[in-house]
């Protein structure tokens, strides 16, 4: 049973954009922060930006300013919107509930992302 479902990434060069999109099911998404992480090549997966139901964000300090999440309640979807794309934002980008205490142990396949010229 698919809950978490990423899609909107590809290959990009420096400097381009991309936006992700997360479809979550309702029971997931309903009443929960939700955030974006990401995995590099190699790395352990990181947190990379959240967004409250009450729509308050915040992002790790390498995509401020460069990253916008946001949430649509009426579609139980999340979406990152990244510009000014860098090389190592590169990796695979998943969804999921905000928090070591709310996060779903099933994640998403999620949705790789490759900034290269």
């Amino acid at each position: 049973q698919v809950q978490l479902m990423e899609s909107g990434g590809g290959l990009v060069q420096p400097g381009g954009s991309l936006r992700l999109s997360c479809a979550a099911s309702g029971s997931i998404f309903s009443g929960s922060a939700m955030a974006w992480y990401r995995q590099a090549p190699g790395m352990q997966r990181e947190y990379v930006a959240h967004i409250t139901t009450t729509g308050i964000t915040n992002y790790v300090n390498s995509v401020r300013g460069r990253f916008t999440i946001s949430r649509d309640s009426a579609k139980n979807a999340i979406y990152l919107q990244m510009n000014s794309l860098k090389s190592e934002d590169t990796g695979v980008y998943y969804c999921n509930r905000y928090g070591p205490a709310n996060r779903l142990n099933d994640w998403g396949q999620g949705t790789q992302v490759t900034v290269s010229s």
